[in-house]
């Protein structure tokens, strides 16, 4: 099976579907017919990164999808630029709802 998410215009992730393996393009003329904008994923991550979600962003210039940011403390998120996540490296400033 192949996998493909499509993106709206500003690269977030709206469904991801499943293509034809079979298929010599492996679904994407399938994909192009139901319109929009499609990008392979790969489940086991051998492409793009990381399988892509919904809510997810597709970065082009890193050739990445990317997960929602976590939720800790905004200014101490970051983002591992080789394997495109996020981490909070301090748990200190981890959010936790009431305090």
């Amino acid at each position: 099976m192949s996998h493909w998410a499509e993106i709206d215009s500003d690269n977030v992730v709206l469904r991801v579907l499943v293509g034809d393996n079979g298929a010599p393009d492996e679904g994407q003329s399938f994909m192009a017919s139901l319109g929009g904008t499609w990008v392979k994923t790969s489940y086991n991550g051998t492409i793009r990164k990381n399988f892509a979600g919904i809510g997810y962003s597709y970065d082009e210039s890193r050739d990445a999808f990317i997960a929602p940011k976590l939720d800790c403390h905004p200014n101490k998120v970051v983002l591992d630029e080789e394997t495109c996540r996020w981490s909070c490296p301090d748990s200190s400033h981890v959010i936790i709802e009431g305090e």
